[in-house]
């Protein structure tokens, strides 16, 4: 990226940040402590960020000398994957985004197979490793899990791409609370919202959405309008929880208690420097191995690291300072591992 347009990115960062804060009041009367007349708030709101802070993000984010890298791609088999019904496996596409087939079913996490996570094509977070399997390499998709609203996890073009090339056979969208008019407004109907603990179900699976600790916004005006979620995914042999974006706090070990053991915890471990200005939405390799421990889970993924540079620490950084946590926590890297952009795994194996 070059100075120019850091500088672009970064006054555009910059101007959203500041008015964030932007939204609407109603009378309604709010049942749930997450529910509030300006939107939604986590089990222990967030206080925004000092002024000083934003600025100084914005500047560290100009004139940081962050190594920004592309990681070699891993061969997969797009006609294995196509094919396959019986075999359970998984496939970092990248980021946020792994193919899942289990159960007889294909599911995406975070779909974001786009060049930028931006609104606009031109200037924001840069792709700098493509995806590990190409969209139209995809098989057919039976459902979609959806984090959070912000760029880099929900992606316009993606979504339209499923739509057109499944018109037929539409994925059903799992999304948190107030994004479905979203999907709505672009033509894609077939979406289920739900909020904190609640449950649905599709085809031999249960489907939860259980509390993270984030927030959410396209816009500057729409902040925390729509909710945050996490996904804990249960079929007869397996429960697999998915995280997006979070910061670290007590709500793990209460999806622990509900939901533990898992059998695979896919957390993020990328994009939390500085801390002074991320510690509260985006965990660090440290605090992902306490998520690790507080959901009792038997193996897990580290992911959202090594796509798009979104903050200032290297993009090599989270692999080698979850090393260093794991030796800490004397937990094995066979339990808690990485794995590269498009490689997959067969799950049973993992698990016998």
């Amino acid at each position: 990226m070059t100075i120019l347009s850091k500088l672009s990115y970064a006054l555009i960062l910059l101007g959203l940040i500041l008015l964030m804060g932007a939204c609407s009041s109603t009378e309604t009367v709010y049942l749930k402590k997450h529910h509030t007349p300006d939107g939604y708030v986590n089990t222990i709101p967030l206080e925004s960020p000092a002024i000083g802070d934003m600025l100084g993000f914005a500047w560290e984010s100009l004139t940081s000398d962050t190594k920004n890298i592309e990681y070699p791609t891993a061969q997969n088999d797009p006609m294995f994957l196509q094919k396959n019904t019986k075999k359970a496996t998984i496939t970092w596409v990248g980021h946020s985004t792994f193919l899942i087939q289990m159960g007889g079913l294909n599911f995406l996490t975070d779909p974001q197979f786009s060049e930028r996570a931006s609104p606009v094509s031109w200037i924001g977070p840069k792709r700098y490793t493509p995806p590990g399997i190409a969209l139209e390499d995809l098989p057919v998709i039976d459902f979609v899990l959806i984090s959070h609203n912000h760029y880099d996890h929900l992606d316009l073009a993606t979504v339209q791409y499923l739509k057109e090339k499944q018109s037929q056979n539409p994925p059903l969208y799992f999304v948190p609370l107030g994004l479905k008019s979203w999907f709505k407004d672009i033509g894609v109907e077939n979406v289920k919202e739900l909020d904190w603990w609640e449950k649905d179900t599709f085809k031999g699976f249960a489907i939860h959405s259980v509390p993270i600790q984030h927030y959410s916004n396209r816009t500057p005006w729409n902040r925390n309008q729509s909710l945050w979620a996490g996904w804990v995914i249960e079929n007869e042999q397996r429960t697999i929880f998915f995280v997006g974006d979070t910061g670290y706090s007590k709500d793990f070990k209460k999806i622990g208690e509900k939901f533990g053991p898992m059998d695979l915890s896919l957390l993020p471990i990328g994009a939390y420097e500085p801390r002074r200005f991320m510690e509260s939405i985006h965990v660090n390799p440290e605090e992902a191995v306490k998520i690790h421990q507080d959901v009792q889970s038997r193996y897990s993924i580290g992911q959202h690291w090594g796509t798009f540079s979104l903050t200032t620490e290297d993009m090599d950084e989270p692999p080698r300072y979850l090393s260093q946590a794991l030796k800490k926590a004397n937990i094995s890297e066979s339990e808690f591992f990485v794995m590269k952009h498009g490689e997959t795994r067969m799950l049973n194996p993992l698990f016998n």
